[in-house]
C-alpha cells in the first residue's frame, strides 16, 4: 500500500476482532496519506472551525490559509456554531497529502456529565461522513484530549469501542482502513508514546 509517513514505526497489533485488527504506529498526522485520492483525517476543530491550539491549529498551518477560506464558507447554523460537538463536516485538504479534512468537535471534559456520548457521536459522525463521501481510509487524532481534557485512557475506551462497533459497515461496503492517534503518551496496551509523537492506530 502506497502512503503512510516518513519515520513511521508500528508498536503493536492485535486483533479487534475477526475481521478487525489493531495496529499502532507513531508519526505525524499532517504528513500521513495513502493516495490522495479516498483518504482523510480527522481535524479535532472547535464549534466555529476557524483554527485553534494543538492539532487544530497544525493541521490548519500545514493545510494552508485555503483550508480556514473553505471553512469560512461553511453555514453556520447558530450565531458561532458551524460544527456543533458530536457532529461532523468535511472540506478538502489543501496542501495536506490527503484528499479530504473531516472536521468533529468533541466534548470539554466533564466527569459527571454526557461527555463520552459526545464524544462516541464525534467519532461515528466522522465515520458516516466518510462514508458519504466515499472515503476509505481515515485518521483520527485523540478527539477531546488537549486543552478540552478528557483522560487519555477514557478517551480511549469511548474511541475504540465507538470504531469496532461502526467499523463493520464500513469495512464491509466500503473496504476502509481507519485510524486513529493520541498525542504524547499512549493509553493503549503496548506502546509507549513518545513526546510529542502522533501514536496512529489502523483499523482494517
Amino acid at each position: 500500500m502506497a502512503g503512510g509517513f516518513s519515520g513511521e514505526t508500528e508498536i503493536v497489533s492485535y486483533k479487534l476482532r475477526d475481521s478487525c485488527t489493531l495496529v499502532i504506529h507513531q508519526g505525524d498526522i499532517t504528513k500521513w496519506f495513502i493516495n490522495g485520492e479516498n483518504d482523510a483525517i480527522v481535524n479535532a476543530a472547535n464549534e466555529l472551525m476557524l483554527g485553534g491550539g494543538g492539532v487544530d491549529g497544525a493541521i490548519h498551518s500545514a493545510a494552508g490559509p485555503e483550508l480556514l477560506r473553505a471553512c469560512l464558507n461553511v453555514p453556520e447554523i447558530q450565531p458561532g456554531v458551524r460544527c456543533p460537538a458530536g457532529s461532523a463536516r468535511i472540506t478538502e485538504a489543501f496542501n495536506l497529502p490527503v484528499s479530504h479534512i473531516i472536521h468533529t468537535v468533541g466534548p470539554i471534559y466533564d466527569e459527571e456529565g454526557d461527555s463520552a456520548s459526545v464524544l462516541s457521536s464525534a467519532y461515528k459522525s466522522s465515520l458516516e461522513v466518510a462514508e458519504e463521501n466515499h472515503i476509505k481510509y481515515v485518521a483520527f487524532p485523540a478527539i477531546s484530549c488537549g486543552v478540552y481534557g478528557y483522560p487519555l485512557e477514557k478517551a480511549a475506551e469511548v474511541a475504540l469501542l465507538t470504531l469496532k462497533n461502526h467499523a463493520g459497515d464500513l469495512e464491509e461496503i466500503l473496504e476502509v482502513s481507519k485510524w486513529c492517534c493520541c498525542r504524547g503518551k499512549s493509553p493503549f496496551p503496548g506502546c509507549s508514546g513518545h513526546g510529542y509523537n502522533d501514536v496512529m492506530i489502523q483499523i482494517g
